[in-house]
């Protein structure tokens, strides 16, 4: 699927991340990165493994304290939250895993109904259902309501994942290495929802991989983490056309050398 034009509300920023640094013991992982990410985006943050890409949406989600720096995410400075604040701004925003982290023991339709019976007491049994219904509508797999995850391939349990994220309605969603595992046909299919729920949902979107065909078909914009930086941030074609070796080295490992 082409990437579709997608309005971008420049004058809105919705997550801004400046002078962020982050360390573990005498590993510095982020070493002041600085990033806007507007209305309705999706960036692709790209990297090679331990590159800090991971840290970061922990840090932008409140899972992670940084060291420095600033992030403010919907108008909310995250490191300032206290705890009850901080649960009540990750109801908007939507985390979908790498290991998709649904409840074994739950259906489906359990997995997507335990945020909304958690979150939003006020619903009746119809409208957690309806909500349940319209998200896996939303990801293509209303049929498996009624499964077990284990019953679910792996990209139909990244679906349902999403599916998850997408029951509450988020305004920001964070994907950490979504085709992960995945074969070529199921990643181009988790590739089109992730483009899907930017179209229809409106979100704003981080996107981590270190997939080129995962970022070529999402981002609005790449911004690729190198040595706690980020040394390049611009359009696909931009970041790989302007000779930089560093960069260079993810289009021949992905596009030449497999």
């Amino acid at each position: 699927m082409k990437k579709k034009e997608i309005h971008i509300d420049r004058n809105k920023v919705v997550i801004s991340i400046h002078d962020l640094y982050k360390s573990f013991g005498s590993n510095h992982v982020l070493r002041g990165i600085d990033l806007d990410i507007y209305q309705g985006e999706n960036v692709v943050v790209l990297g090679r493994s331990g590159t800090g890409k991971s840290v970061l949406i922990k840090l932008i989600a409140g899972l992670l304290r940084p060291d420095r720096g600033t992030i403010n995410v919907l108008g909310k400075d995250v490191a300032a939250l206290s705890y009850r604040e901080l649960e009540q701004f990750r109801l908007k925003i939507g985390f979908s895993f790498q290991s998709s982290a649904l409840y074994d023991s739950m259906t489906v339709r359990e997995n997507l109904e335990f945020p909304l019976l958690r979150n939003s007491k006020h619903l009746s049994r119809q409208q957690v259902t309806q909500a349940v219904e319209a998200a896996l509508d939303a990801v293509g797999l209303s049929q498996t309501i009624n499964q077990w995850p284990a019953e679910l391939s792996g990209g139909q349990r990244k679906r349902i994942g999403i599916a998850r994220t997408l029951i509450m309605q988020p305004a920001v969603m964070l994907y950490d290495e979504p085709t992960a595992g995945l074969d070529p046909i199921t990643s181009t299919e988790i590739n089109d929802l992730i483009n899907k729920v930017q179209e229809e949902f409106n979100t704003t979107s981080i996107i981590i991989t270190h997939d080129l065909t995962c970022a070529k078909s999402t981002g609005n914009r790449i911004a690729v983490l190198l040595d706690g930086h980020f040394v390049q941030v611009g359009s696909f074609d931009t970041i790989f056309e302007n000779g930089d070796e560093r960069v260079k080295s993810f289009y021949n490992y992905n596009f030449i050398t497999q």
